[in-house]
């Protein structure tokens, strides 16, 4: 096992590499029951609940076998499901429309999977290409830096959303936990059910630090275990299992979800005008979610400190492979793109560096398939603060961007900033790539090397006018 993972090689031992794997599974497991709501656009009844259903045990499966492929054939510590937003761009591209214009949301789903299926056959040609690694090298310097940090706040933003400790409001956009309002004229114990989840986060974020501080190994799965346990006994509740669901999950997988994808060639009927669609869309699926990955893999990379002479990641085509294979099969599976997780940073602060570690994740999901669903175990309040931890640990790589340089700090500052602010790591990348290439140019800096993050920046100067996200 040893010789396999490179266990030792790379400075870690079994026993982290074990607690790192939990501790990605569950900084994500929270994807297992997401998923299927956001492509369902959090929709009940009839045609919806079958699809829900279908999509539930596709993205497990698809979380497994992505995540095995890091095991064992990247032998990385990274970990892969269905990404966020696109699940929901899903849902308004596909699904919502078909159902408004022919009220059949299942023909929407097919013809959906189908477009992702296409996006990770172009995926999977680039990776076996060497063209998304080349693609990958040649992003600037400054982005290279920014981006983990910027990856770092997006993380943070995540956590400190899924607990509540930011919210909305409706004049300053987002506030603070409003635990006066929480409280105000309640009895003792209810006030403090209302304000529990934010406050054992932020509890559990302290405790993650002194911890780390006081060099305590698995500072971050033994927080998450304190913070779950502290939850359950202080609001004096269980956790729920609803298993009677799992018989009809299976049953609408096999019926509408697994190989659904090929009945969804429909997309390109309609004449040119839904020809130029589907390819917009194939476009910008393929766009997104290379771009994700990119921006994921040199953020937990640099995290890990895997990262070659020239600030790449190691082994990044394999890595490459692993995410275009696994789009392929979550399309074939029933359900939306597949991507590298941000979520993946977690266990590596916990100190994973190996496959070993993605293949406990991996484990997990897959017993995860049978005890529907694992992710209600495990409150948001016990994971946020891994989370926000993560975001720490990875916002000092905006400290070696060359900051004298206005032609770097610029671009480096809009990729950090964006992805939190747009809630997309591929959004930051885009405004960065841009503002990079517009000030190389004007200043007459401009040269060859810049070809390729001129190129990237206008595809996504094109999505940005073609499609809406």
């Amino acid at each position: 096992m040893d010789k396999f993972f490179k266990i030792s090689e790379r400075g870690s031992n079994v026993k982290t590499e074990i607690m790192a794997g939990l501790t990605t599974f569950f900084a994500m497991a929270y994807i297992v029951v997401t998923n299927p709501n956001q492509v369902v656009g959090f929709t009940t009844g009839g045609a919806y609940d079958t699809i829900w259903n279908a999509v539930y045990i596709a993205s497990i499966l698809v979380a497994f076998v992505g995540t095995l492929l890091y095991a064992l054939y990247a032998k990385l510590p990274y970990a892969q499901a269905c990404g966020m937003g696109l699940n929901s761009f899903f849902f308004v591209s596909f699904i919502l429309p078909a159902l408004l214009s022919e009220g059949d949301p299942i023909k929407g789903y097919h013809e959906g999977l189908f477009i992702i299926l296409l996006s990770g056959v172009i995926f999977l040609i680039l990776s076996v290409t060497g063209a998304r690694e080349y693609i990958a090298k040649a992003l600037p310097d400054c982005l290279k830096k920014a981006i983990p940090a910027g990856i770092g706040l997006f993380i943070a933003f995540i956590g400190f959303k899924n607990v509540g400790i930011i919210q909305a409001n409706q004049y300053t956009y987002v506030q603070l936990f409003d635990f006066h309002g929480a409280v105000a004229g309640k009895s003792f114990f209810d006030a403090w059910v209302a304000i529990a989840p934010v406050v054992l986060a932020l509890l559990g974020l302290f405790l993650i630090a002194i911890l780390d501080k006081k060099k305590v190994k698995g500072s971050v799965i033994i927080t998450i275990g304190i913070v779950t346990v502290l939850y359950y006994l202080t609001t004096w509740t269980a956790p729920t299992f609803d298993l009677g669901k799992i018989g009809q999950s299976f049953k609408d997988f096999g019926s509408i979800g697994i190989i659904g994808a090929f009945k969804g060639y429909t997309v390109f009927t309609g004449g040119a005008s839904a020809v130029i669609n589907a390819i917009v869309l194939v476009i910008t699926f393929t766009l997104v979610d290379m771009f994700d990955t990119i921006g994921t893999l040199y953020g937990t990379a640099s995290q890990a400190g895997m990262l070659d002479e020239n600030g790449d990641p190691i082994d990044v085509n394999k890595a490459m492979a692993c995410d275009s294979v696994a789009t392929c099969a979550g399309a074939v599976f029933g359900t939306s793109t597949c991507t590298t997780f941000v979520e993946s940073a977690a266990g590596v602060a916990a100190g994973g560096r190996t496959g070993l570690t993605s293949l406990v994740t991996s484990i997990c999901f897959f017993v995860c398939l049978f005890l529907t669903p694992l992710a209600a175990i495990v409150p948001a309040c016990a994971t946020a603060p891994a989370l926000i931890y993560v975001g720490v640990l990875m916002l000092k790589n905006f400290s070696k961007v060359d900051m004298d340089d206005i032609a770097s700090a610029v671009p480096a500052f809009l990729a950090l900033i964006m992805m939190p602010l747009t809630y997309s790591i591929s959004n930051g990348i885009a405004v960065g790539a841009i503002s990079y290439v517009l000030i190389r140019l004007f200043t007459g800096k401009f040269s060859k090397k810049d070809i390729v993050v001129t190129i990237i920046g206008i595809l996504f100067l094109a999505r940005f006018f073609l499609v809406t996200m």
